[in-house]
C-alpha cells in the first residue's frame, strides 16, 4: 500500500543515499557509481521524479478528493441542524408564528421554517378500546409532570383494538398535527433503516367527521408505539365533527390495530400534542422573495438594528437589479420608497411612474435582504478570478448550507446586475462552487460567465452542530415581548451535527471496512443476526454442521416473555437478511431457543448476625445458572466451580460444604464430572434448588 506521508517526508537526497545502499546488493556488476555513468543519471530522474510525487500526491484539490471518496462510497456528511418538538398548550389563544421567529434556550437559537398557526387545539383525552369491552381511561399519559405505562393495545393486542384521542377545540385549518409518544421499549431493538417502516403492527388512522370516521394519511416514526418518536398526521378537507360515545367528547382522532404481531407489548408513558417544529439555527442575514411589484412589507425576525437590501427583476429570465431606499419621489432612478410601520415592520413600494424603473409582476420578482450589522460589516466576499479551485474565505463558520446563497454582482451597458448563486448549481454559463460550511470557505471549482465577478453575502445562517441536541423537558422562550412562558420539548433534539472532516471519514471507512457484511465466520453470522433492523435481540449463536455442509444460527429474541420464542417475523426478517449476505456455496437454517432446566443442591455453612441469607444464596445461584439475561450464549458450558465460588463469595458464607448440579432434561444438557454442557441451541435456566442453610453457632 503507498504510504503518502512517508513519500512526501523524504527529501531527494535521502532517496538517493538509499539507492546507493540497495546497488551493490541488487547487482553485483554494476560498479561505476559516478554521476557520467548514463544508470545513475537514469536513477537520479527517477528518484526526483519519485520525489516530485510524494510532494504532490498529498496536495490534491477538493474535486479529486471528492472524487476518490465517491469512488469509494464514502462522501463528508454535511453538517446539519438540529431539529426540537415544542409545545404550545400554555397558550390560552392561537399564536401567528413567522418563518423564522426565534426561540431561545440559554446560547442556543432555535428558529421556525415557515408560517404556521399554534395553540388552536389540545389534547383532553386519550381512551383505549378492546373488542366488545367499555373504553379504558388512560388520559393520565397526557401529564407531563408522570409517566406511568398504559398498555395503549391492552395486555394482548389484536386486531381490532383501539385508541382514540380526544381534542377540546376543531383542529381542522392545521395542516398538520404533530404527536409525540414516550414509550418503554427494549434498548436491544435495532434502528430501522426507514424509521416509518412498521414490523410488527399496521394500524389505520382515522378522524371523525359529519359522515363517520374518515381514513387520514399518517407518518408514524414510532413504529406503531414500539419506540419514542413523533406522530405526523395530515387531516383531510372536511370539517371534523365532535366525537361523543367516549367518556369525554370532542374532536376524535383514531387509531386502530389491523395487523398485530408484537414481540413486545407497546407500553406509553406520555403523549404530547400538538406540536411544531423548530430548527436550531442562527440566522444572521434574511431573504425573503415577494411576487408583488407595487408595494410589500416585511417584518424582520433577526432583529430591529439591521439594514435591508431590495433586488428587482425587470424582465422575465433575467438578472436582478439593485433598488435604492428613498422617503420621496423627487429624483428618477432604480429607487423605492421605504415606511416604517407602527409594529416594526418595513413597506416598501415600487411606482413606475414616479421613478421611471419598476420590477415586473411574475414569480420572485422582488427579494429583499435583511442584515444584521455583524455581516453587513463584512458582506462583501471578494472576486471571482477564473483560475481553477479558487478559495475564497467567508466571514462566518459552522455554516446551514440548505439557507446559503452568494450575490454575485456584473456589469453591464444599464450598470449593475445581481443573481443570487447557491452552491453547487450546475447550470450552463452558472458560477459553480462548493461550500466547506465548517470551514467558512467556498472553492470555486467552474467560474462560468462570472469572471470578474464581485461576491456578496447573500443568506447565511449558522448552527452549533450536535450542541443543539438538548435534552427533554426544557422550556424555550420566544423572542416576543407579548407572549408570556416557554414552549416545552417533549423530546430531546436531534440531527444535529457539523459536517464531517476528512479524519473523520476515514475513521468512518475503517470502522465501515471492520463491520461484516459477508457471512463467512461464525462471528460473522452471529454479528449479522444481532444487527438485524428493527429487531430486539439478546443472543445469537451459530455452529457448523459438517455433515451437512449448513450452519445452524441458534437466536434468542428480546421479550417479555420468561422464555421468549422466535416468531415467523423474526424468522423471515433474519433469513432475509443472511440471504443477502451469505456466500454463494453456503446454506444455513435458524433455529428456535431450547430451554434446559438445571437443579441445584447445595448445603452452606454462614455467618452468625446475618439475615436474609438463603435469599441472597439463591439469587446468586439463579444468577450463575440463569443464561436468558447473562453474558452467558448457547452451549456454553456451565462450570461447577463458578457456582461454587460465586456462593463462597457472599459476605454472609462461611463456606460451602456441599455443592451438586444436575440437568432436569439430559437431551438438551448433558453433565460431564461436575460440570454442564448444553446443547449447541440451549440456553441454561434455574430448575429446582435445594438449599440447606447451616448457622456457625452450631459448629
Amino acid at each position: 500500500m503507498l504510504r503518502v506521508d512517508e513519500l512526501q517526508a523524504r527529501t531527494y537526497q535521502e532517496r538517493m543515499e538509499d539507492v546507493m545502499r540497495e546497488l551493490p546488493i541488487r547487482s553485483s556488476e554494476w560498479t561505476n557509481y559516478n554521476a557520467s555513468d548514463p544508470g545513475i543519471t537514469i536513477l537520479e530522474n527517477l528518484t526526483a521524479f519519485s520525489a516530485l510525487q510524494g510532494a504532490e500526491i498529498v496536495t490534491l484539490n477538493y474535486r479529486t478528493r471528492m472524487a476518490l471518496l465517491k469512488m469509494a462510497g464514502f462522501i463528508p456528511g454535511r453538517g446539519k441542524c438540529s431539529k426540537v418538538l415544542l409545545s404550545a398548550d400554555h397558550l390560552d389563544e392561537p399564536l401567528f408564528l413567522r418563518n423564522g421567529e426565534r426561540f431561545h434556550i440559554g446560547d442556543l437559537c432555535f428558529e421556525t421554517n415557515k408560517e404556521m398557526t399554534v395553540g388552536i387545539s389540545k389534547l383532553t383525552g386519550v381512551f383505549a378500546k378492546e373488542e366488545e369491552e367499555d373504553f379504558r381511561d388512560i388520559s393520565f399519559c397526557l401529564d407531563k409532570e408522570i409517566s406511568v405505562p398504559a398498555r395503549v393495545f391492552g395486555d394482548n393486542p389484536k386486531a381490532g383494538n383501539s385508541v382514540y384521542f380526544i381534542m377540546d377545540r376543531n383542529p381542522s385549518g392545521i395542516k398538520e398535527l404533530i404527536f409525540y409518544v414516550r414509550t418503554i421499549g427494549s434498548n436491544k431493538r435495532n434502528r430501522t433503516v426507514d424509521r416509518t417502516e412498521h414490523i410488527f403492527a399496521d394500524i389505520q388512522w382515522e378522524c371523525f367527521t359529519a359522515e363517520g370516521f374518515k381514513e387520514i394519511t399518517v407518518r408514524d416514526y414510532t413504529s406503531a408505539f414500539i419506540n419514542s418518536g413523533e406522530i405526523k398526521i395530515t387531516l383531510p378537507s372536511q370539517e371534523l365533527a365532535v366525537y361523543d360515545e367516549t367518556p369525554v367528547g370532542g374532536y376524535c382522532i383514531r387509531a386502530t390495530l389491523q395487523r398485530a404481531d408484537y414481540d413486545i407489548v407497546p407500553k406509553v408513558t406520555n403523549v404530547y400534542g400538538f406540536l411544531f417544529e423548530v430548527w436550531q439555527k442562527d440566522t444572521k442575514s434574511f431573504s425573503q422573495c415577494f411576487n408583488k411589484n407595487d408595494r410589500i412589507t416585511v417584518a424582520s425576525p433577526i432583529g430591529e438594528d439591521v439594514y435591508y437590501l431590495i433586488f428587482g427583476k425587470e424582465q422575465k429570465g433575467s438578472s436582478y437589479r439593485r433598488y435604492e431606499l428613498t422617503t420621496s419621489t423627487d429624483q428618477k432612478g432604480r429607487y423605492c420608497l421605504y415606511n416604517k410601520n407602527p409594529d416594526g415592520s418595513y413597506t416598501f413600494s415600487f411606482s413606475e411612474k414616479d421613478f421611471g424603473y419598476a420590477p415586473m409582476k411574475s414569480k420572485e420578482c422582488v427579494r429583499v435582504i435583511i442584515y444584521s450589522e455583524e455581516v453587513m460589516r463584512r458582506y462583501s466576499v471578494g472576486k471571482v478570478v477564473g483560475y481553477d479551485d479558487q478559495e475564497i474565505d467567508i466571514p462566518s463558520s459552522n455554516i446551514v448550507l440548505e439557507t446559503f446563497f452568494l450575490i454575485a454582482r456584473r456589469k453591464d451597458k444599464d450598470g449593475y446586475i445581481y443573481d443570487f448563486v447557491r452552491p453547487e448549481k450546475n447550470t450552463p454559463g452558472a458560477l459553480y462552487y462548493h461550500l466547506l460550511e465548517g470551514e467558512g470557505r467556498i472553492i470555486i471549482e467552474d467560474p462560468g460567465d462570472f469572471i470578474d465577478a464581485d461576491l456578496y453575502m447573500g443568506c447565511v445562517s449558522t448552527t452549533d452542530g450536535s450542541r443543539g441536541n438538548i435534552g427533554a423537558g426544557n422550556q424555550l422562550i420566544i423572542d416576543r415581548d407579548d407572549i408570556k412562558g416557554g414552549f416545552y420539548n417533549p423530546g430531546e433534539g436531534t440531527g444535529g451535527c457539523f459536517r464531517e472532516t476528512l479524519e473523520q471519514v476515514k475513521k468512518r471507512f475503517i470502522e465501515d471496512m471492520k463491520s461484516p457484511y459477508r457471512a463467512v465466520t461464525a462471528k460473522d453470522y452471529e454479528t449479522l443476526v444481532m444487527t438485524t433492523p428493527g429487531l430486539c435481540i439478546r443472543k445469537a449463536k451459530a455452529v457448523m454442521d459438517e455433515e451437512k455442509n449448513l450452519v445452524k444460527v441458534a437466536v434468542l429474541p428480546d421479550s417479555d416473555d420468561e422464555f421468549p420464542k422466535l416468531s415467523s417475523i423474526y424468522v423471515e426478517k433474519i433469513t432475509e437478511r443472511l440471504e443477502d449476505r451469505r456466500l454463494i456455496t453456503s446454506q444455513f437454517t435458524i433455529l428456535k431457543p431450547c430451554f434446559a432446566a438445571i437443579g441445584v443442591k447445595c448445603t452452606v455453612y454462614v455467618k452468625r448476625h446475618f439475615s436474609d441469607c438463603r435469599k441472597q444464596i439463591e439469587n446468586r445461584i439463579r444468577s450463575r445458572v440463569d443464561y436468558r439475561g447473562s453474558e452467558k450464549n448457547f452451549g456454553d458450558r456451565l462450570m461447577f466451580e463458578d457456582v461454587f465460588h460465586a456462593i463462597e463469595d457472599l459476605d454472609c458464607v462461611e463456606y460451602v460444604y456441599d455443592l451438586s448440579l444436575h440437568s432436569e432434561n439430559t437431551k438438551l444438557a448433558q453433565m460431564k464430572e461436575y460440570d454442564i454442557y448444553p446443547r449447541y441451541d440451549c440456553l441454561c435456566y434455574p430448575g429446582e434448588i435445594n438449599l440447606e442453610i447451616v448457622s456457625s453457632d452450631k459448629m
